[in-house]
């Protein structure tokens, strides 16, 4: 063959950046259609099987809610590669087009704040249909129309708030600063830092109201509780978290000296007092191995590998967009693509938070008691309606919690290993 002949056919086979990015966003799509179909499949059939923690009709009941929400999940996909398609072919242009004639920051704000506000349209309706049609068809949902309106204002402002004074730093950093990936990473590393800071005094009140724990033997206990672990707090907190759903919940929030604790109030009605203290356990471990932060500085290397290759994506891929090589469009394409950026790296972070949540399950049975930790799982997932079960590939991707079979088992409970006929009963329990 000459080598002249070798090389066109060679050419044949070369793709541009565009038909790369392409072909990865893709097999995205696709790699998150396969994984919810298989998880509505394998439900579909566990389903069937015998009834573990929780009664028969409420067995099939979370059953047929988890295959309505990754049915809707699978939708959502496929309009998230179509609006990826707009925005490839025709809507970046149309933003460039659109502020041609502005000031490079002005033009980020602009641009930004743009492609937030049509991702956000075309997202809405799915979660209105997921919040008023599904979980309303399954008794989860307690949110007015009222309510969703005001949260949907207050988000939706505080996002363009924060995009645009993000994106003018960034702009003016990368028109000024060399290494400016660098720079830009620092800045939104230590914003997210910020915000785990204000997030508990600042902006979680801004959606709902956080009263003061109010039973002051309980409130006397859970002190006592504190101390042990060399927990310094604020205070502890009963949130109104009724207002929206019916799901228990419990956490600590902040950082440093902002450090509160939080109950939903829902979870003071349904769990009794020892209970409620092995939640309380279970999250004094995550503090006691500094979870939050080793989670802070796992994120801030997943984003500095993405900073790192998106401050060296070539001219020529813009060239090929159709727009000028602006901090526009270099935080525009950021956008686009962090999608795909962050599901790469889900497993890992899926697996690292899967272990720590073991570790703060023993952590929690030292301090207060394996049984009472387990007696709250168990009735987590009942109140919760977490179906227990879930496909290998939902949970090798997904789940940031280990399957709730696995925990009682690792606590010391097997009441309910190897019932319902299955060799995985694996579903998550949020706690």
């Amino acid at each position: 063959m000459e080598q002249g002949e070798h090389y066109e056919k060679m050419e044949v086979f070369k793709m541009s950046m565009l038909e790369m990015l392409s072909v990865v966003f893709f097999l995205y799509v696709l790699a998150k259609v396969y994984i919810s179909v298989m998880q509505i499949g394998y439900v579909a059939r566990a389903k069937h099987s015998n009834p573990v923690l929780m009664t028969p009709s409420k067995y099939m009941k979370s059953a047929n809610y988890l295959v309505s929400t990754e049915r809707l999940k699978i939708v959502e996909t496929l309009m998230e590669y179509a609006l990826f398609l707009f925005w490839l072919s025709f809507g970046i242009r149309w933003l460039d087009t659109l502020t041609w004639n502005m000031g490079p920051i002005l033009q980020a704000v602009v641009a930004v704040n743009l492609f937030l506000i049509v991702n956000y349209i075309v997202e809405l309706p799915f979660t209105i249909y997921k919040t008023f049609v599904i979980d309303e068809r399954f008794k989860f949902n307690n949110m007015t129309p009222e309510l969703f309106v005001s949260d949907q204002i207050k988000g939706g402002l505080m996002t363009l708030l924060v995009a645009s004074v993000l994106s003018a730093a960034i702009a003016w950093i990368i028109m000024n600063v060399p290494m400016w990936w660098f720079f830009s990473f620092l800045l939104v590393f230590a914003f997210i830092v910020i915000v785990n800071l204000l997030y508990p005094t600042v902006i979680a009140p801004m959606f709902n109201k956080f009263t003061p724990l109010e039973d002051e033997e309980l409130k006397a206990k859970i002190d006592d509780l504190l101390k042990r672990s060399g927990f310094e707090s604020e205070g502890v907190f009963v949130v109104d978290a009724s207002k929206r759903d019916s799901r228990l919940n419990a956490y600590f929030g902040g950082l440093g000296k902002s450090k509160r604790v939080v109950l939903f109030d829902t979870l003071l009605k349904k769990l009794n007092e020892k209970e409620l203290l092995a939640v309380l356990g279970h999250e004094l471990g995550h503090f006691k191995h500094r979870d939050i932060y080793k989670n802070i500085a796992m994120l801030g290397g997943i984003l500095f590998v993405g900073f790192y290759i998106f401050g060296h994506i070539p001219t020529s891929f813009f060239m090929e967009l159709g727009v000028r090589e602006t901090p526009a469009m270099l935080m525009v394409v950021f956008m686009l693509l962090i999608s795909v950026f962050i599901f790469l790296f889900m497993p890992v972070m899926s697996f690292i938070s899967r272990r720590n949540e073991y570790e703060a399950d023993r952590y929690a049975a030292k301090l207060c008691g394996a049984s009472d930790l387990v007696s709250a799982l168990k009735k987590l997932v009942d109140e919760n309606q977490s179906f227990p079960k879930a496909h290998h590939l939902t949970i090798f991707f997904y789940y940031s919690h280990p399957p709730i079979i696995e925990r009682l088992s690792a606590l010391g409970d097997k009441s309910v290993e190897n019932k319902g006929g299955d060799e995985a009963l694996k579903g998550e329990c949020s706690l």
